[in-house]
Formats: structure tokens, sequence, C-alpha cells
């Protein structure tokens, strides 16, 4: 790939609670998201496992402990050489009964470079009747995190936090070009909102946004949305998926990026 060219893919699943099953389904669009020379793989949130609470906790892991979640990232990574950015994956915390919403990058090395602990947490009665409590089965993490993949600066955040623009100013302070928003957004929600406030955070951060996310029904009657997205900084949406499970691809373009930011200097323009 040319210098300033990053190939993406962000792939979109739909998870249930066998881990087995989720990892394998996983492990075959990894592969092909290769296939399609994505030299960054974006999995969804839950892409291990989207199940009852007691489940989650059952699989937490900590890294460097050789947990199944771990082992398999790090053997994706070494089989593809890419790098696999790992969504959202329950991490374990000092509360057993909250373990962390863990986003973890992992080199074409096999190494961990860097993860990120979901910061604000999704509770909320929702109209359909549907009552979501992140918080009662999460542990809140506590700092924004960049991560250099292939010489792009990518700020990391996790399905919810997408509503808090300050957020993603403080990773594009920090250096962020790429944004990326792994995700179990729910179809009530996300019909609405979805792509919405993927532009929205494009274009107010004049970086490009990777975005991917589950799709259909999971265990306990929840429905997520899909629609996993590949969006410029300008806002317009350059790739995204259909109804199922999946992989789309895209180049994100640092000329792009910098022609964009020059032709539209608002990020120099900041007074607050």
């Amino acid at each position: 790939m040319a210098d300033g060219i990053l190939r993406v893919a962000a792939v979109q699943m739909n998870s249930r609670e066998n881990l087995r099953e989720n990892l394998d389904a996983c492990r075959a669009l990894v592969e092909r998201a290769r296939a399609e020379g994505a030299a960054m793989i974006l999995l969804p949130e839950n892409f291990a496992y989207f199940g009852p609470d007691d489940g989650r906790r059952a699989v937490a892991e900590r890294f460097g402990n050789g947990g199944p979640i771990e082992t398999e990232l790090v053997q994706w990574s070494k089989a593809t050489k890419s790098f696999i950015v790992a969504g959202g994956m329950p991490e374990a915390s000092d509360h057993p009964e909250r373990p962390y919403n863990t986003c973890a990058v992992f080199g074409p090395d096999g190494r961990l470079l860097a993860r990120y602990r979901k910061i604000h947490l999704f509770d909320v009665d929702l109209a359909d009747g549907t009552t979501l409590r992140e918080s009662s089965k999460t542990t809140p993490g506590e700092d924004p995190i960049v991560v250099e993949i292939q010489g792009f600066k990518v700020g990391l955040s996790i399905c919810y936090d997408l509503r808090f623009p300050e957020l993603y100013r403080r990773l594009v302070v920090s250096g962020a070009e790429l944004l990326v928003v792994p995700s179990a957004f729910t179809l009530h929600t996300g019909k609405d909102h979805w792509a919405v406030l993927l532009r929205a955070r494009a274009i107010e951060s004049q970086c490009w946004v990777v975005a991917a996310a589950q799709w259909g029904r999971h265990p306990g009657g929840r429905t997520t949305y899909g629609h996993s997205m590949i969006v410029d900084p300008w806002g317009t949406v350059a790739a995204e998926a259909s109804d199922r499970a999946g992989v789309i691809t895209g180049d994100v373009d640092r000329e792009y990026l910098n022609r964009v930011r020059s032709s539209l200097p608002s990020l120099r323009h900041r007074r607050l």
C-alpha cells in the first residue's frame, strides 16, 4: 500500500452467547478482510460474547494470562500480519461482577499495543420496553487512548461513547487522524442516530471514522442495527454494510485528510 494510505476493514457480526462459535465466525471474517487487503481490521463490540451477564463475567480475561479470546486475537494478527482492533471484549477488573468493556489493539507480531476501557456506559429505558443498565455490569474506564497504526494516529472509542463529542475532541487534540467506533447500537436508536452521529464526529473532528457494528437479533431479545460504516473527513459515507454479517473495506487517505483540514481549518480556529 502506498505511503499515506491505510486499507481498513470493519467486521459486522451477529454474535451470540457461544464463545467458540463467535470466535470461529470472527476468524473467518478477519481472514476475508485480510484477503481484501486490509492492514487494520476493526471488530465490533461484543464480538466474542453477546449474551447474559453471568456468561460475560465468566469469559472476562486478564491480558497476558493466555485466555481464549486473547489467544485467538494474537493468532489472527500474526497469521494475517495485520493490526487487529478488538472492538469490545470483557476484561477482568478489580470488581468481579463488573468487568471492563475493553477495545484492545494487537500488532502484526501479536503484541498488545494498546487497550481502551469504555468510559461512557449505556443506562437507558427505551420506548420499545428495553431496559439496559451497562453500569450495573461494567466498570468504566477513565483514559482516552490514541495508538499509532501504520503511521496513522488512531483514537479509540466504543459504542455509547459516540454520543459524547468531548471525548473525540480530546482524541483529536492528542493527534488522532482516524477514529474507530466498534459498536452494538440498538435498532431503536441506530435507525435514527447512528449515521448522523458518525458523520458528525467525522466532520467536527476532521478525521476518518471506521465503525464496526453488531447486526440482528441476539439473546435476551436485544436487536442491533448494523450498518457498519467508513466515513471520510468531509462526512461522506465511503462504505456501508448491508443487513447481514460481513466485511466492508476502504482506504484511509492522509492526503485527503490534510486537504480537508487545510481547506476548512476549523481545528485551528478553536478558541475554547
